[in-house]
């Protein structure tokens, strides 16, 4: 059984990576914030019925469907934000500033194309940087097929990479 402190703790962190995914997929901070607390709410009220061991993976789908909802009723596209990040390390000349704003659109362009799963899948790995494990937690997934799932969606983004890159050299 888990201790109580131990609990508070493990759903802070797991709600902080709830947290920053929403983020990513193109909530605001209030509304994020708004709907890990929601989930939240929802795992105290339903905690006997939810399997302990697929606690994480059971929070962070009711987060994601309540940030759906929230879209169908803004009427909302999904989308992934790159705004935040630079992917030149330092960018002092304008040229390189502009290469690293195309890179980032051409980037979100080509996760617009993918799947939402494999889109998902990028996202969580390598802009969120999440382990194997804590991923085959949050969808519930075992390693094999995650790892399955995500060299197909390395491989469908380096097609799509691809082929955006031969349409700017036409």
């Amino acid at each position: 059984m888990i201790e109580e402190a131990d609990l508070h703790k493990l759903l802070r962190n797991k709600s902080d990576i709830i947290f920053k995914y929403l983020i990513k997929i193109g909530a605001n901070p209030r509304d994020a914030e708004d709907i890990v607390q929601d989930a939240l709410y929802k795992l105290l009220l339903y905690m006997d019925s939810v399997d302990t061991s697929k606690v994480f993976s059971w929070l962070f789908r009711v987060a994601i469907n309540r940030y759906y909802d929230l879209c169908r009723k803004q009427k909302k596209q999904i989308q992934i934000s790159f705004e935040n990040y630079e992917l030149v390390d330092e960018a002092p000349l304008p040229e390189d500033y502009i290469h690293s704003k195309e890179l980032r659109n051409d980037i979100h362009i080509i996760l617009d194309q993918l799947k939402p799963l494999y889109k998902q899948l990028l996202v969580m790995k390598y802009d969120l940087e999440l382990s194997y494990e804590e991923i085959t937690e949050m969808l519930d997934l075992n390693p094999g097929t995650l790892k399955t799932y995500l060299y197909r969606a390395r491989e469908a983004f380096k097609e799509l990479y691809r082929r955006e890159l031969e349409k700017h050299e036409e």
